[in-house]
């Protein structure tokens, strides 16, 4: 029941959603004066959230500071949250990334610099429908490719969300004991979820955010005046994960 409804909460997060609903209740509504405020909300709430410098600046608050990979240490395994594959297009035999593949990315360079002995991918699927590959399976294709070999590449297939990822790695882990030192690698803006989660199913890790959605700070017109629809789609993505962070924190996952 929460893994359905957490799928159908994230629309409602959405700003795009609140102008629409706005502009709407402004074209029906018999009272002129409602009909004007709401118009009138509707426009500034498209400029506020399409405004690309109060949207970075936004998430350069929420972003953990990045972790250059010169300064990464020696581990037996990073672990790869999984959640940036689209699994319904065709065709399936290949690897469709919608965004996130740093990921994968980056721990597979941090694997070939030395600085990892293995990688744990962990991810089943968070669709409502049956796939055709599990996202673990996804991003294990990419490894390979890459030349990373079959026996350094473990694979979680049965989560669904960042709970399950914490909870079911956690026994994959117990079949591994070797595997001590761990670094965990998810986006940036997702971190802190997975700290929560991971840290609640006693797996002691260091954190590597990876996927930063920020940008240098700039004051040109184009970040400052024009509307740009980068930044509501920035807004829905981090309005989402504030939801599930705060969803997870009351209900003892994280």
């Amino acid at each position: 029941m929460f893994f359905v409804l957490s799928k159908l909460l994230q629309y409602l997060v959405m700003p795009l959603l609140w102008v629409l609903a706005l502009l709407v209740f402004g074209l029906i509504s018999r009272n002129k004066a409602k009909s004007r405020k709401a118009f009138l909300m509707a426009t500034g709430l498209l400029l506020f959230f399409s405004n690309t410098l109060i949207s970075n600046e936004v998430w350069l608050a929420w972003e953990p500071k990045p972790v250059l990979m010169k300064d990464v240490a020696l581990y037996d395994a990073a672990i790869v949250l999984t959640g940036v594959t689209r699994h319904e297009k065709s065709p399936h035999d290949r690897t469709h990334y919608s965004e996130g593949s740093e990921r994968i990315l980056d721990a597979i360079q941090l694997y070939k610099l030395g600085k990892i002995k293995k990688i744990i991918i962990t991810g089943g699927s968070g669709s409502l429908v049956s796939v055709a590959n599990t996202e673990a399976q996804d991003l294990r294709q990419t490894a390979l490719y890459a030349g990373v070999p079959t026996a350094d590449i473990l694979l979680e297939e049965k989560s669904r969300n960042t709970r399950e990822n914490a909870q079911f790695t956690k026994e994959l882990l117990q079949a591994h004991p070797e595997l001590k030192k761990l670094l965990l690698i998810t986006s940036a803006f997702h971190m802190r979820r997975a700290q929560g989660c991971f840290t609640k199913a006693n797996v002691a890790f260091d954190a590597f955010p990876a996927d930063f959605q920020t940008q240098d700070r700039r004051y040109t017109l184009d970040d400052v005046l024009i509307p740009n629809v980068d930044a509501l789609k920035n807004w829905s993505k981090i309005l989402h994960e504030w939801l599930g962070f705060v969803t997870y924190k009351l209900l003892g996952y994280a």
